[in-house]
């Protein structure tokens, strides 16, 4: 027989044991909650960043500045306001015209602003003799609407360029786009081949400027990706390329990858020391521009 000490003893071990055992379970599935919420947090962030980016894409990229309807324009030289009916909205834009211009330039404006702050200096246009139409995209200055798609964007540019391109028939016109307009620019470029496209500060694609920030980011979920990188192989016209040196916002190297891309006549116009916002203020980049306008 087991004497009744032993007994008890046994019975404090067998309970200890049975604690332990208890307790190394409880620890384990703690350690599980521990590591289930510690991995499935950090996924849960990335995917409400890039949710957020995905639907956020047109404040980030369109960065355009409203004008009152009843706005009036004032400049020193001649001028049109335009008005187009695009799917959904209207369009401003301004033609300033010359008595007897040389030809067009059809031009495509950067991300920010408005007509008001991209003519700054119409003055150089009639100097050159040219024409020069400029529009404000959805949601900038006067235009209504907003913007909702890449293809909404070139098809309301087309709009555009048929409104005008006919009545310079037998004259040169120039397509030139400056940072986000030339995207806009060289799709445009390929479907009407223009005698000239000119891009001043073009980037490669909107995933590569994405990247720049976001260096793991799917090129899925950008849904605006303006590849210029894939369409300027197939513009026929003969392309200018003008990029300043100091741009830290689109890097220069933008324009030596395009230029490397294009199978049509091409030159690529370095202009030493310009920024992004500055580079039509250098006289390197006024001749150089004015060299490269046809006759």
């Amino acid at each position: 027989m087991v004497c009744s000490k032993c007994r008890r003893r046994f019975a404090i071990r067998r309970q200890i044991s049975m604690t332990s055992r208890q307790y190394s379970v409880s620890t384990r599935k703690s350690w599980l909650v521990v590591i289930a919420i510690g991995t499935v947090i950090p996924i849960l962030a990335v995917g409400i960043f890039f949710a957020h980016l995905y639907v956020s894409q047109e404040s980030q990229i369109f960065q355009g500045s409203k004008l009152p309807p009843d706005y009036q324009f004032k400049f020193n030289v001649p001028f049109e306001e335009v008005t187009l009916a695009v799917d959904g909205a209207e369009i401003n834009a301004l033609h300033f015209r010359q008595p007897n211009p040389r030809g067009l330039i059809f031009f495509l404006h950067g991300n920010a602003g408005n007509l008001q702050s991209w003519t700054s200096d119409v003055e150089y246009y009639q100097r050159v003799n040219y024409d020069m139409f400029m529009l404000d995209y959805r949601g900038y200055g006067k235009s209504t609407g907003r913007m909702e798609g890449e293809e909404q964007l070139h098809s309301d540019v087309k709009v555009a360029w048929n409104s005008v391109a006919s009545k310079y028939a037998g004259k040169p016109i120039v397509i030139y786009g400056r940072s986000l307009g030339t995207a806009v620019a060289t799709k445009l470029a390929v479907d009407v081949e223009p005698d000239l496209l000119v891009l001043v500060s073009p980037f490669s694609s909107v995933v590569a400027m994405a990247r720049i920030q976001y260096p793991h980011l799917p090129a899925w979920l950008v849904r605006y990706p303006m590849r210029t990188d894939k369409r300027i192989a197939n513009v026929k016209s003969p392309i200018v390329l003008v990029h300043g040196t100091a741009d830290r916002l689109i890097p220069v190297e933008h324009s030596i990858e395009l230029k490397e891309l294009i199978d049509a006549p091409s030159k690529l116009l370095l202009i030493d020391g310009a920024g992004h916002g500055d580079i039509h203020l250098f006289k390197d980049y006024l001749d150089g521009l004015t060299s490269e306008l046809p006759d």
